[in-house]
């Protein structure tokens, strides 16, 4: 019986599973007001962050302390990141219909500005999967949170990468193979990603001081 007591590996899987799906509502609930997707997800990598460390107590008062403190915060980054994904979307989309059109020089030179769009959509990306977990660890100006994402997101690449691939491979998932694990969604998501995470942000946010000392 050993295999199930609580404090064996089997029941802590089962039961950071049981978290992820709870986070997951959590943060569905949350998000549903669209604007708030900032400071719902803000609160969601918190309390993700909070359990791979093992300081989790409640869950639930976690996630609404952080959704509260964080929100303002959070939900102006989101705003701003809204504003450049549909920019980006759109640019992308008005020159893959201008390239498929055209023929000759002018179909070239709106593959190049394809090209570029796509390459700062990539960069886009790597800033999104970092803002919202450095928002919830550490305290800096929107700006700072936008920069430190991009060059965090860059210097630890095979991570981002990681990242990127726990979210793809969910909603291949989901979409293609077996819907009802959007019960888990963002929560496993994001779960799984902190574990990546954990030590990324705690290795740029720390005091070279205390660094030092030990």
């Amino acid at each position: 019986m050993r295999f199930f007591s609580y404090d064996s590996k089997f029941s802590q899987l089962i039961l950071r599973i049981c978290w992820a799906c709870y986070l997951n509502l959590l943060w569905f609930v949350f998000s549903i007001p669209v604007i708030t997707i900032g400071a719902s997800t803000t609160a969601l990598y918190y309390v993700s962050l909070k359990i791979v460390r093992e300081e989790e107590h409640n869950i639930t008062g976690l996630f609404l302390r952080s959704f509260k403190e964080n929100f303002k915060q959070a939900t102006v980054l989101w705003l701003i990141m809204l504003a450049i994904g549909t920019i980006l979307g759109g640019d992308f989309y008005i020159l893959a219909h201008l390239r498929s059109h055209t023929t000759g020089s002018l179909a070239v030179f709106w593959t190049l500005l394809l090209a570029l769009v796509i390459a700062m959509t990539v960069l886009y990306v790597i800033i999104l999967i970092y803002l919202f977990p450095l928002t919830a660890s550490v305290v800096n100006t929107n700006l700072a949170m936008i920069k430190n994402s991009f060059f965090i997101g860059t210097h630890y690449l095979f991570c981002t990468i990681l990242i990127f691939a726990i979210h793809f491979a969910m909603f291949f998932l989901v979409v293609r193979v077996f819907t009802p694990l959007i019960m888990f969604g963002e929560g496993l998501c994001a779960l799984l990603s902190s574990y990546l995470l954990s030590n990324v942000i705690a290795a740029c946010s720390c005091d070279p001081e205390d660094s030092a000392d030990e």
